[in-house]
């Protein structure tokens, strides 16, 4: 752990923060902080700036809700530069954006990662939009039952698979349940932050329990 006075503030006391989210670790905002705000963001555990244009303080979500709650700060090799890791009540951007960084300018296809924020936003697009000949959407109108249904199906293709120790074909049913299952997620409103959130806390009693072990 590193002090603030440590850091390169620059001549108008201010240091880059990159703000990414915790769960996707997308870059969601790009913004300053002085000596004093860095100290409230550390105590509140929220993200805390300075407007470089009102040259005032604001505490992230202060006005809209959407706060930012503090996971880690990180300072880079020259200590003049920031990365601040949250976990986002609601958009960063205050047009309502998840990110305030979603204008593309380019993108090589061949080497753009998958991710599957990505694959959920797919889903999510073919839910509201619902194109013609698609497979997703097929799943989608045919309702719950359907989609439940392929679960299953999907699910005892993943047993036989390791069953039979074909780790190809296992892998293979894996992805297919995994799709089918964030097609259930995105029909019943869940997101992966639901998920992270509860294998999160499923960690937290786990290591409570082997350290309960551990002092018997």
């Amino acid at each position: 752990m590193i002090e603030i006075e440590k850091l390169k503030f620059d001549e108008k006391g201010l240091i880059p923060a990159i703000v990414i989210d915790t769960v996707s670790k997308k870059v969601l905002t790009l913004a300053y902080m002085n000596k004093e705000s860095l100290k409230i963001t550390m105590e509140k555990n929220l993200t805390c700036f300075y407007s470089r244009s009102r040259e005032e303080l604001w505490l992230k979500g202060e006005t809209s809700g959407n706060y930012q709650h503090v996971v880690s700060i990180t300072a880079d090799c020259d200590y003049d530069a920031l990365v601040v890791e949250v976990e986002k009540d609601g958009p960063a951007c205050h047009l309502g954006e998840e990110s305030c960084f979603h204008n593309e300018i380019y993108s090589n296809e061949n080497l753009k990662s998958f991710s599957l924020e990505s694959l959920m936003g797919l889903l999510k697009g073919r839910k509201e939009t619902l194109p013609e000949g698609s497979y997703t959407t097929y799943l989608f109108q045919k309702g719950i039952d359907k989609i439940l249904k392929k679960v299953g199906e999907e699910n005892t293709e993943v047993i036989i698979a390791a069953k039979a120790d074909d780790k190809k074909e296992t892998i293979y049913e894996i992805a297919d349940l995994c799709y089918h299952v964030m097609v259930l997620m995105t029909e019943m409103g869940i997101s992966l932050k639901d998920i992270h959130t509860e294998l999160a806390s499923r960690h937290v009693i786990d290591h409570k329990v082997k350290q309960e072990k551990m002092t018997k």
